[in-house]
């Protein structure tokens, strides 16, 4: 969905809210599909700050359906995102302008909230995202998730600066 900026963007001082309803159903990445179960509106508030630029702060609440790092439960995961940047309309876009960070979500003096809403998602994807906090994972053995029960798989890895001193214990059972 694109947004017309064209008042905010061309008249000095002027400031604009929107709300807007993302239409946005599935999150995409190179981690995987995501399903948004849970979203609220897109709200903006626009804020000319020079011709051709503005400033734009707003927020959106999320609940994608993720999977536990550790045991691989479905489990929501849930963004909460605040977001404060400043865009510039396309036509008066300067290389050298370094204030300007809309990393291609103006078309002309229009705003692609769907691209800008993706961007976010992005920044803010949480790097673990975990059932609890202490989340016992699977057993890499037999591929039992430990949350639910133990499976009894000897998961003891010997350290491998000992195995000559293990081979001689190996050797000594021998006789």
């Amino acid at each position: 969905m694109l947004i017309n900026l064209s008042d905010v963007l061309t008249k000095e001082g002027r400031e604009a809210e929107e709300e807007i309803s993302l239409e946005m159903e599935v999150f995409e990445s190179g981690q995987g599909k995501f399903p948004i179960l849970e979203k609220s509106p897109v709200f903006f508030v626009f804020a000319n700050t020079e011709p051709g630029k503005a400033r734009v702060r707003g927020r959106v609440k999320l609940v994608l359906e993720g999977h536990c790092d550790r045991c691989l439960v479905d489990v929501p995961v849930e963004l909460d995102l605040s977001f404060e940047r400043v865009l510039v309309a396309s036509e008066d876009v300067c290389t050298e302008d370094e204030e300007a960070d809309d990393l291609g979500f103006m078309e002309g003096y229009q705003l692609d909230v769907e691209a800008f809403v993706y961007h976010e998602i992005i920044c803010n994807w949480p790097a673990k995202i975990l059932c609890k906090e202490d989340c016992r994972g699977i057993c890499p053995i037999c591929g039992q998730n430990l949350n639910a029960e133990d499976c009894g798989c000897d998961t003891f890895v010997p350290d491998p600066r000992m195995a000559v001193i293990q081979d001689i214990f190996d050797a000594s059972k021998e006789v």
